[in-house]
């Protein structure tokens, strides 16, 4: 079933219709060949409800559609996640931003440290933030998420660190952290409901004074085990761990 996401405004209860509009218009009619008659998901990425919709009718520049039910998916997560990735090198981004939206993560915090080789000035930075969150887009539609997770502007560490201060649980995990006893004890203390940042190094990973500056602010170090381990693998390593606790409280 291919998913759609689509403005509150253009989700009608009362007479039970969705208008579907922009570059998805062309995709249902040119790419996917779909026809009146076919069912299609739609979302409008805040209530988590998933709209089951009967394509009624084709415009130029819009496709109607019937409402046929309303389904609380239940699709997200009970806490907001958090990933503050440093900048990696090449396209990783793009890897890493794909597979963090189809685990649930609630946004993506791109955060310039000091041993990323990346540097983007404002001109990239734009470019590139487009690009990214086009790819949290499709990968939200793929894997049917209920909302569009944002991508947000590049931040320094110690403004990325100033940004968590407000959430409950906030890990950074390093190589030097105490061993797995300890970062078991901070999962099985996360709660549903609780927001969720996890913090991940470039290649090379984080400078022991940002670990400082981490810890200082309440960050908490953790470790993934006695393998070094990339950065487009570590941050998905958090969290699946992160939606296997989450899940499972929620049994």
């Amino acid at each position: 079933m291919y998913q759609f996401f689509v403005e509150p405004c253009q989700i009608n209860l009362s007479d039970k219709s969705v208008v579907i509009l922009g570059k998805d218009v062309n995709h249902i009619r040119n790419v996917l060949r779909m026809k009146v008659g076919e069912e299609l998901n739609v979302s409008n990425g805040l209530d988590g409800r998933e709209y089951r919709c009967g394509i009624a009718a084709f415009e130029e520049d819009r496709v109607f559609c019937e409402l046929r039910f309303v389904r609380e998916d239940k699709v997200e997560l009970p806490s907001r996640v958090y990933l503050f990735q440093a900048l990696p090198k090449g396209d990783k981004m793009e890897l890493i931003i794909q597979k963090a939206v189809e685990l649930g993560v609630y946004q993506v915090i791109p955060v310039e440290a000091k041993r990323c080789v990346v540097k983007l000035d404002d001109r990239k930075a734009a470019a590139k933030l487009s690009r990214w969150q086009g790819i949290a887009e499709a990968a939200a539609k793929q894997s049917r998420r209920a909302v569009v997770p944002e991508i947000k502007g590049v931040l320094p560490f110690a403004q990325a660190v100033a940004y968590a201060a407000g959430m409950p649980v906030r890990l950074i995990p390093y190589e030097l952290a105490e061993g797995m006893d300890r970062t078991r004890e901070l999962f099985d203390a996360m709660a549903p409901g609780e927001d969720i940042g996890v913090f991940i190094g470039p290649e090379g990973g984080f400078e022991a004074a940002e670990v400082e500056l981490a810890v200082e602010n309440g960050i908490q170090p953790i470790t993934l085990g006695k393998r070094i381990l990339r950065t487009e693998t570590a941050g998905m390593t958090v969290l699946s761990w992160i939606v296997y606790q989450l899940e499972d409280a929620m049994e």
